[in-house]
Order: structure tokens, then sequence, then C-alpha cells
């Protein structure tokens, strides 16, 4: 399984929101770079970004640091955050990064995800950020009226490879994923599957192995080093890695 680090960006600064709450946000010391360049050192061989800016508002503010990182780093990168429109999928992937997040354009404009999926395969990955079962959009402020499950079908239908799931209840909460819905999801697609989303001990990372996903996206616990990055990415490899 994969580990993908995360790095949440605002305001050109390392930010984790709580339950996806931009009220209940805090700010780290750590820069982005800085945050990126020892993670690379821990073993990891992708980043997870996401500009909340954009997310919040569809301004990209972070380009700039997030250019520094893919040219400063030897890590894969995968953006999310205000990828609202063809050109600005187009114009993030000629950052130098190796695919894209999108979550209310995967919502809003179905049809022109599906001329992008063709244009750029195995480039764009979906997020599906769930809140009572329902996807929600515009980086988590509004809850649409499609059921997380329905969404699925048809992702896979048009050639989405990859999604990230996110249950917003358990994001930034240290209470571990929604097992149950990943392992539904998992069972109902043959995408593969990125959880994300209350990760904080080497018990989910060894339960999400074991249930068959294909990542987990690690944020809070890293900052608060309540996980290892090391021994999170030795434990996804190795089944006798004590637990």
């Amino acid at each position: 399984m994969m580990i993908f680090p995360a790095i949440d960006i605002k305001n050109q600064q390392c930010v984790r929101l709580k339950q996806g709450d931009f009220n209940q946000m805090k700010r780290y010391e750590v820069k982005p770079i800085e945050a990126a360049k020892a993670y690379q050192k821990k073993g990891a061989k992708w980043l997870h970004i996401i500009d909340l800016d954009g997310a919040q508002t569809g301004d990209n503010k972070n380009l700039s640091i997030i250019q520094e990182i893919a040219r400063e780093t030897k890590l894969k990168i995968q953006l999310g955050g205000g990828m609202r429109s063809k050109s600005k999928i187009k114009d993030s992937l000629s950052l130098g990064i190796e695919r894209v997040i999108v979550g209310t354009f995967a919502l809003d404009s179905f049809d022109e995800l599906k001329d992008i999926v063709q244009i750029y395969p195995n480039r764009v990955i979906v997020s599906l950020d769930s809140k009572n079962g329902y996807i929600t959009k515009h980086g988590w402020q509004e809850t649409s009226s499609i059921k997380t499950m329905d969404f699925i079908k048809q992702l896979e239908d048009i050639g989405i490879k990859t999604v990230v799931v996110t249950d917003i209840a358990k994001d930034g909460m240290m209470q571990g994923p929604n097992f149950q819905q990943l392992q539904a999801i998992n069972q109902a697609t043959s995408m593969q599957v990125i959880a994300s989303g209350g990760v904080s001990s080497l018990e989910d990372i060894k339960q999400l192995k074991e249930d068959g996903l294909y990542g987990a996206i690690i944020g809070k616990a890293l900052y608060i080093n309540q996980i290892d990055l090391k021994e999170a990415i030795q434990c996804s490899q190795d089944e006798s890695f004590p637990v």
C-alpha cells in the first residue's frame, strides 16, 4: 500500500482543518518546502498537496510554492484545490506534478471531466469528499444531493482509475478512518482507492492494507508526531512489522 504524506497550504503556510471547517484551522510553523523535504528524507515517494485557497475561493495563490516543491524534490505530487476548469487542470499539470485531484469539477462538469480523462489518462483522480454518505463540494462547504456510492460507478465508467475517499467527519479528528465506508467502496469498484481522513496510528495503516486499499493519506498525525512517516511506510509494505 502506498503512503501519501499530506501538505495543506493556505496563504503559503502549512495548515490543517478539522472536519473541513475553515473556522477550525491550525497553522504550523514548518514551511511547505521544509515539510516536503523531510517527508522525502523519511522515504516518501508521493506527496498529497491541497491548495486550500483554491479549494475555498478558486484562487490558487500557492502555485509558486508548489513549483518549488516539484523543482527541489524528487517526490511525485498529486495536487488538489480549485481544479474547476479544463484550463486550470491543464495549467496545473504543467507545473511538474504527476496528477491533479478534482472534486467539485467532477460533480458540476461531468461531461468535461470525461473529455479531460481522455486527454490526460491516469493523470486525473477524483476526490470523493463525503458527509453523511453524500458528496460535498466547494472545499467541503456545500453538501450535494449525490450519494457517494452512486457516484462510484459513474466515475469508473468514464475511465477514472484512482479516487481519494474522505469522510469529513473523520478528518482531523485523530480517531481513525471510516473503515466501513472505505471497505464498501473498495469492494464496489476496480478503481484504486486512497483513504483520507482520520488516519492516526500504525494500526489504522495495517487495517487499510489488510482491507486491500491502494493508498492512505496521512496529515495531522505527522505534524503532531503521532505517526512516524518512516515507520508508516515500513508498516504499509512489510506485514511482519510489529504494530
